[in-house]
């Protein structure tokens, strides 16, 4: 499988350079950073939320989860959660579930990315399967989400 058509033309009409990198199957970000051989903190993983007001992807590294409260302040949306799964595999056609790409543009969802990931040299995401991470320079990714909020909404996950 490539990486979904909508996403591929997205990048290429921003001349974002990437690499695509295979790695084994996996199933959770965290087996994804291991299999791939990437710090988790390199890898950015997407939570995607809702309200009545529609959807919007949260953009974190993957050892971290979104404080939603926060990024609901930041946004001023009261009721956000996250979203349904079903719902979610139904807006990201072309990308297996699970592995939706950090980048929800091409398909019209709002994207939040936390600061965190503008500290990374390097950046990997999902590539739409649980078999291929694309590789992008901090210099691609910053140019490729700098039109998109940022704000501070992650944390490290409690146990």
């Amino acid at each position: 499988m490539s990486i979904p058509s909508n996403l591929a033309t997205y990048l290429d009409q921003r001349g974002a350079r990437y690499e695509v990198v295979a790695h084994a199957h996996s199933r959770t970000s965290a087996e994804t950073a291991r299999s791939a051989n990437v710090m988790a903190c390199h890898l950015a993983k997407s939570v995607i939320l809702e309200d009545d007001a529609g959807y919007v992807m949260a953009v974190i590294p993957a050892d971290k989860a979104v404080r939603v409260g926060e990024l609901a302040r930041m946004l001023q949306r009261k009721e956000l959660r996250l979203a349904d799964e079903d719902r979610v595999a139904m807006l990201f056609k072309g990308c297996e579930p699970g592995a939706v790409p950090s980048i929800g543009m091409p398909w019209g969802i709002e994207t939040v990315v936390d600061d965190e990931l503008e500290e990374s040299e390097v950046v990997y995401m999902e590539g739409g399967d649980h078999e291929r991470l694309l590789r992008m320079s901090h210099d691609n990714f910053h140019a490729l989400m700098s039109a998109q909020r940022h704000g501070q909404f992650c944390k490290y996950p409690t146990h």
